[in-house]
């Protein structure tokens, strides 16, 4: 399945990643890659799809633009967020010793290679 093939090299190519998801409008899991448990990944893209959600609705409520993509900073981690079409989204779990640029332009490049398979 391409899918798998492009997570596990956007994983693969990432020093600190510690997985991506591929999931579907409701938050549902439709492939991930992750050096972690699966479950615990689909459980934060599934939290991590409420987010860009409420970021779409300000593309609606306002003058702010598109949403593409978001970078969620916590103390241990980056999550980054970004939307493949209005029906799927990619979801990364990089640890924070990771440069947060590096992850994001590996990130948009696969993103563009999901939305050629989708």
């Amino acid at each position: 399945m391409p899918f798998k093939n492009i997570l596990k090299a956007l994983v693969d190519r990432i020093p600190g990643s510690i997985g991506a998801i591929l999931v579907d409008w409701e938050g549902e899991a439709v492939q991930e890659y992750c050096h972690c448990d699966p479950y615990d990944m689909r459980f934060v893209a599934a939290h991590e799809g409420i987010i860009l959600a409420r970021l779409k609705e300000l593309h609606s409520s306002g003058p702010v633009g598109q949403v593409n993509d978001v970078i969620i900073t916590a103390s241990d981690c980056h999550l980054i967020i970004g939307c493949i079409d209005d029906d799927y989204s990619l979801v990364m779990h990089v640890d924070r010793s990771c440069p947060a640029s590096l992850a994001l332009h590996h990130f948009r490049n696969a993103v563009l290679e999901l939305k050629k398979e989708i």
